[in-house]
């Protein structure tokens, strides 16, 4: 089931997410979270600033309550998952910039005036690192 991945900075996208609070695929089938995976994928594959930021995708990320989520994280870092994005170009330019900031950042706390627009109330939970709690 567990599949290894390297270390460092990525945005785990929810592969299984539902398009929006009201409906489960678009007309031609596909879920949500597949189409923010595609855009993702293309948005960091076609911008060299990003290449630090791995994207990856999994079954589920068990936040059923929201659709198309993202788990930001990195290595020593307090990690974040964000969701009720809209699985197109704009939403995947603004994770990956927020990512950005997140691997700038000692712990992983990014202050709210460098947030993107984009990801502003899209934050669900953080998660403490390994061996971390939050003080």
């Amino acid at each position: 089931m567990l599949r290894a991945v390297g270390p460092g900075t990525s945005v785990v996208v929810c592969s299984t997410c539902r398009l929006s609070a009201e409906q489960r695929e678009d007309a031609a089938g596909r879920r949500g979270g597949a189409l923010l995976a595609e855009a993702l994928h293309r948005v960091r594959e076609g911008d060299p600033a990003y290449a630090s930021v791995a994207v990856q995708d999994m079954p589920c990320l068990f936040a059923c309550q929201r659709h198309c989520t993202v788990h930001v994280r990195g290595t020593g870092k307090i990690g974040y998952v964000l969701g009720d994005f809209t699985p197109d170009e704009e939403a995947a330019r603004a994770i990956l910039d927020y990512a950005l900031r997140h691997a700038q950042s000692d712990e992983g706390v990014v202050r709210y005036a460098d947030w993107p627009q984009g990801v502003k109330g899209h934050f669900i939970v953080r998660t403490p690192p390994e061996g971390f709690v939050c003080s």
